[in-house]
């Protein structure tokens, strides 16, 4: 008899609808991030348009919590479904030839420009308050395309969806140079939406390395319920530093006058 992977059991959400739901829940939770108002009326907002999506699709909020929970432990599951939600959403914004936000601003950067998007793994990852799940690395290869004084510029965007707990996230960006020293930033990402990190000020110095770290802690809540961080659009921005052309001193200016006093008294 031929092995094969159990499915999904009938009585939560399957794949490819939690797939659909994820990314009207995405577009509902930027509609709300966008609108004016403070915090308290953002998160209402959010609510309300959660409601309107479950209702779009005919699930009920007990069946899109539970459903939840079944995939929350199984993290490989649904880190392929997130990965199909990030590339949706960056196919759409590309379509509409707009933005989904400020981070989609390098989304067609080629690698060889002066501002090119280099990051090499994966788009999106979902993190639980748990080992092995909860840290994701990452390390960049460097190649001919670095340049001295090169400048950095990490960005994700983060969903939480918890349901109890204190949400707090690290995320890490370090650059090693040719002269073994390192310049590291940390942000905490404690709430929805952008998070970034810039690393600039590397004078002359050949990059050597760079690698970091997105990592999810338990907080202040121990229990079981229900703690997922998604992080999406992550890229790592490259910038050159210009080139500042400094003309050579033509014959005779005073640049040569002086040289030539400089090796009249040598001689003398």
């Amino acid at each position: 008899m031929v092995a094969c992977k159990p499915g999904v059991p009938s009585r939560f959400i399957q794949p490819d609808e939690m797939e659909d739901i994820l990314y009207d829940y995405h577009i509902s939770q930027s509609i709300a991030q966008m609108e004016d108002g403070d915090e308290r009326k953002k998160n209402f907002d959010r609510v309300v348009n959660l409601e309107a999506v479950l209702k779009k699709h005919g699930i009920t909020r007990a069946d899109f919590d539970s459903s939840l929970v079944y995939y929350y432990t199984r993290a490989d599951r649904f880190e392929k479904i997130y990965r199909r939600v990030a590339d949706r959403l960056s196919d759409e914004a590309l379509a509409l030839g707009a933005s989904e936000g400020e981070v989609e601003r390098f989304a067609t950067a080629g690698i060889s420009g002066d501002t090119a998007n280099v990051w090499e793994g994966n788009r999106a990852a979902i993190l639980v308050p748990y080992a092995p799940y909860n840290r994701m690395d990452f390390h960049q290869k460097i190649d001919s395309t670095y340049r001295k004084g090169d400048e950095f510029l990490f960005n994700l965007v983060a969903d939480y969806m918890y349901q109890t707990g204190t949400r707090d996230a690290v995320a890490c960006l370090t650059v090693k140079l040719d002269n073994d020293s390192i310049i590291s930033r940390t942000n905490h990402v404690t709430v929805s939406g952008l998070s970034q990190l810039r690393i600039s000020g590397v004078g002359d110095h050949a990059i050597k390395e760079i690698y970091g770290f997105i990592y999810l802690g338990k907080g202040n809540d121990q229990s079981a319920t229900l703690k997922l961080m998604i992080v999406h659009n992550l890229q790592l921005i490259r910038f050159h530093r210009k080139e500042q052309n400094t003309p050579s001193a033509p014959a005779g200016s005073s640049a040569d006058s002086l040289s030539l006093k400089k090796d009249t008294i040598m001689k003398l």
